[in-house]
């Protein structure tokens, strides 16, 4: 039997998320971490010493063409993403893998999608949740039939828009058999995080209708339901899946629970946001799907594509009205749009831990 190839690794991003992702791939051993690079040298060299890394660039590009990575990934905020895409295929890359959300605007993610395309190369968008217990656990329960027809998925999250909202679309496609979207409708409050790294509204809120018939409910930031179960802000995340015989629901932070027409009361169980068990099988998908095309990677980009296109279908919702039907087309930057109608008003928060958190 022939060795296994090992894949050469470049990380771009030497943050909290870059390490988690340099980490987890230097402990598989099916890939090689050959190199880090990042814009800050003392970040960089403090990751480097971290993670036994010699090869460090202030230069991504130069780096990767030096490296020439089956996997280029890059953790950085989202003002740079179709720059790094198209460094990541000028390395040769089999396989981009990237932060989530995947772009800035629509315009800038059909930019993406159509380059990482023409040149054939995977991605992967981190969405990297769906490996939590509590999470699986809640898929096969709506796998199992044990709701009856699903009729309303309800998400909601305390961090703001272009931090976890592409995380809950991702997991209410997931639970509703990733279904097409076919329109999304959308009002949204607050202008504080509109100056952010991740720009955003403080809070939006709206619908989603899918396909097969599912209605979708999402609400993300500041004036999003509270989760009293979980203690930190920032895992104040709940999913909930409806069905005519049932519930089921996870909580980022809180574990699972359902009821459902066999069981006699609530079922719960554990689980938790883990980034140290959420990241070995995320990484571990990616040496499948680079050995064989079939085993396509859960958190693929046109996955996270579908999902980015109901987010910015929800901001154009808000800036024109009205609902706003998809697939969507190139347009204007959905932010800058935004910040031109947002009305200066306070945002009416939700609870002690949203107002302390952001500072409203």
């Amino acid at each position: 039997m022939s060795a296994q190839k090992i894949y050469k690794v470049l990380v771009v991003g030497t943050g909290k998320r870059g390490k988690h992702h340099a980490l987890a791939f230097k402990n598989n051993p099916r890939f090689e971490l050959t190199g880090l690079a990042d814009s800050s040298p003392e970040q960089l060299a403090k990751a480097a010493v971290e993670l036994g890394i010699h090869k460090t660039s202030l230069q991504p590009l130069a780096l990767a063409k030096e490296i020439q990575p089956d996997v280029f990934c890059f953790c950085t905020p989202p003002g740079i993403r179709l720059e790094l895409i198209q460094v990541g295929i000028a390395s040769g890359a089999k396989l981009i893998a990237y932060e989530k959300p995947m772009a800035l605007s629509m315009t800038e993610a059909i930019e993406i999608r159509k380059a990482v395309n023409a040149a054939g190369v995977k991605t992967v968008v981190s969405h990297q949740h769906r490996y939590g217990q509590h999470y699986q656990k809640v898929k096969e329960i709506v796998e199992s039939g044990a709701l009856g027809r699903i009729h309303t998925i309800h998400a909601h999250a305390a961090g703001w828009f272009l931090h976890l909202f592409t995380h809950l679309v991702e997991y209410m496609r997931w639970y509703n058999g990733y279904a097409r979207a076919e329109w999304v409708m959308a009002q949204a409050a607050g202008r504080g995080k509109l100056s952010d790294n991740h720009p955003s509204p403080d809070y939006i809120g709206g619908f989603i209708q899918f396909a097969n018939g599912v209605r979708g409910i999402i609400e993300c930031g500041a004036g999003a339901p509270d989760v009293p179960e979980v203690d930190y802000w920032w895992r104040k995340n709940k999913i909930a899946v409806y069905g005519t015989e049932g519930f089921a629901e996870v909580l980022t932070g809180g574990g699972w629970r359902a009821v459902t027409g066999a069981q006699q009361g609530v079922i719960s169980g554990a689980g938790c946001m883990n980034y140290d068990l959420e990241m070995p099988p995320y990484i571990e998908d990616m040496v499948r799907w680079l050995d064989d095309d079939k085993q396509v990677h859960p958190c693929n980009g046109e996955s996270a594509y579908e999902g980015f296109e109901i987010a910015m279908g929800m901001l154009r919702s808000v800036v024109q009205g009205g609902q706003i039907k998809l697939p969507l087309a190139a347009g204007e930057p959905e932010i800058e749009a935004l910040k031109k109608v947002m009305p200066e008003q306070p945002v009416l928060v939700s609870s002690d831990v949203h107002r302390k958190e952001y500072n409203v």
